[in-house]
């Protein structure tokens, strides 16, 4: 097995697969603020209760992941993790 298939195999422990899936990412269609901020809310509580957050987070800022919620945190909250993490 590579490395990379060893550091993703957290992937298929995640909370967030399933039919959920859809509310960590955005939608094709405008969204507006206030439904940004629930379903991102809504993704947010299912990382609560995920037993690999760390390790997708860590994932999400290794690749920086532009887009959707991964290990808790929104785009601009890896951003601000990872710059906190780089001092």
């Amino acid at each position: 097995m590579s490395a990379q298939r060893v550091d993703e195999v957290w992937q298929v422990k995640a909370a967030c697969r399933g039919p959920q899936a859809e509310v960590f990412f955005p939608p094709s269609h405008f969204e507006r603020k206030d439904e940004k901020l629930e379903r991102e809310n809504r993704a947010k509580g299912i990382c609560q209760t995920c037993s690999v957050r760390q390790p997708c987070l860590t994932y999400a800022i290794r690749i920086r992941e532009p887009h959707g919620i991964w290990g808790g945190l929104n785009e601009v909250e890896r951003k601000q993790t990872a710059i906190q993490r780089s001092n």
